[in-house]
């Protein structure tokens, strides 16, 4: 019997939060990781909300091999998210849903990396994201990005139900390490 979307999002979420909110443990960049960072790639982080995995280590480590960093930027529902460049340090603004984004006039750039972030992954690295679609619409956009979902290991489940406009992930960096399926 397939688990309805929403009551799985409900599920991992529910587990994630426990989880976060007993752990000291944070996501750190494995080798493979690092080995794929290049001066001057861009890698596309994220703001965590709530109990969502931290990437600011990954984002560092980015930043140590040269890369440049940006972060999303929401609009509304609707409208795709962009891509907009980011120093550390920066001010972020507050968008839709609670978001922390960088200011709308940054420059918009293409990703080489996107990192993220997930209410839960399978195996095959099928990703539950919030319900939006703007990641499988990031991804569409920029189909040569490597897609890297940051999430806890508690947010695995099973099987994910995909759609057909569903966008698998090519890996899942969790506190326990990165589980990497392509090798591109």
């Amino acid at each position: 019997m397939t688990v309805e979307k929403p009551v799985l999002r409900a599920r991992l979420r529910a587990a994630r939060d426990q989880f976060a909110s007993e752990t000291s443990q944070a996501i750190t960049a494995p080798d493979s990781y690092v080995a794929r960072l290049r001066p001057g790639l861009v890698v596309a982080s994220y703001c965590p909300m709530g109990s969502e995995a931290d990437p600011s280590q990954l984002a560092a480590a980015a930043l140590e091999a040269g890369c440049t960093l940006a972060l999303p930027h929401v609009v509304n529902r609707a409208t795709p998210i962009r891509f907009l460049a980011w120093s550390i340090g920066d001010t972020l603004a507050d968008g839709p849903y609670g978001l922390r984004q960088p200011q709308s006039d940054c420059a918009e750039v293409a990703p080489d990396i996107i990192l993220t972030p997930l209410v839960g992954f399978d195996p095959r690295l099928n990703r539950l994201g919030q319900g939006a679609g703007h990641y499988d619409r990031a991804f569409a956009r920029y189909p040569d990005a490597w897609r890297l979902g940051v999430a806890w290991s508690v947010q695995e489940a099973p099987a994910i139900p995909a759609d057909i406009w569903d966008v698998p992930l090519e890996a899942i960096i969790t506190e326990k390490g990165m589980l990497c399926h392509t090798e591109r």
